[in-house]
């Protein structure tokens, strides 16, 4: 079994200390490295090529926010997810536009966080719809009616199939799940969902679930997530 490798990013040094000591007994993870401050992570993870990124989301310099979007801006970027010490933030609602794969509190039970790793490093997001929809609900503003044009402007490349599996990734469904409800096999979901990440230059199924809220595509299909 090949470890997840995972960078930890945290301006707290005692933070970092005991994050290393929960995570780091696991035999499936391996800690690659630590740093202090966003400004740290673009080289370090040059370094150490890691699978996952632990990142604090507040930092004196160089903030997790930022750090997220120039790390996810980069080829080949490791997964990201961030760590926050509130449940609906508008910065972790930047964070997960931004290409985080998820967001954990920072009082999570470590057999939590070591899920969450777990789970991003297989390509799955991290929060489930209902606590998507809360940032989304917190973020909610002069600027929704905006968003929502150019959310609309975005899915209109969609092809009818590939809007109703954005639906179906928007509820919080998996590819299974998608594949008994639209009648096609997983390979065709995990085709599609590669198409939909391709023509709106997203990077993970988060993004593809905030692109549809954003679009209004679940309230036109009659659902919300549960």
């Amino acid at each position: 079994m090949t470890a997840i490798r995972l960078l930890l990013v945290d301006d707290d040094p005692l933070v970092r200390a005991g994050l290393s000591l929960m995570l780091g007994g696991a035999e499936d993870i391996e800690i690659v490295g630590e740093a202090a401050d966003g400004a740290e992570v673009e080289a370090l993870s040059d370094r150490t090529r890691p699978d996952v990124v632990l990142m604090d989301i507040r930092m004196p310099s160089v903030d997790g926010l930022t750090a997220t979007e120039r790390l996810r801006a980069r080829p080949d970027a490791p997964q990201v997810v961030v760590l926050t010490t509130f449940h609906a933030d508008e910065q972790v609602l930047r964070a997960l536009r931004a290409g985080a794969a998820g967001f954990v509190l920072k009082d999570t039970p470590p057999a939590e966080i070591l899920a969450a790793v777990r789970r991003v490093a297989a390509g799955e997001p991290v929060l489930s719809p209902a606590v998507t929809r809360r940032l989304m609900d917190r973020a909610a503003g002069a600027a929704a009616d905006t968003r929502r044009v150019r959310a609309r402007e975005r899915v209109g490349v969609l092809n009818d199939r590939e809007t109703e599996v954005a639906v179906a990734v928007g509820r919080g469904l998996s590819n299974a799940e998608i594949a008994g409800t639209l009648f096609m096999s997983v390979a065709t979901v995990k085709t599609h969902v590669s198409r939909i990440l391709a023509k709106l230059d997203l990077n993970n199924r988060v993004q593809i679930a905030l692109l549809a809220y954003d679009a209004g595509l679940l309230e036109e299909a009659g659902g919300e997530p549960s």
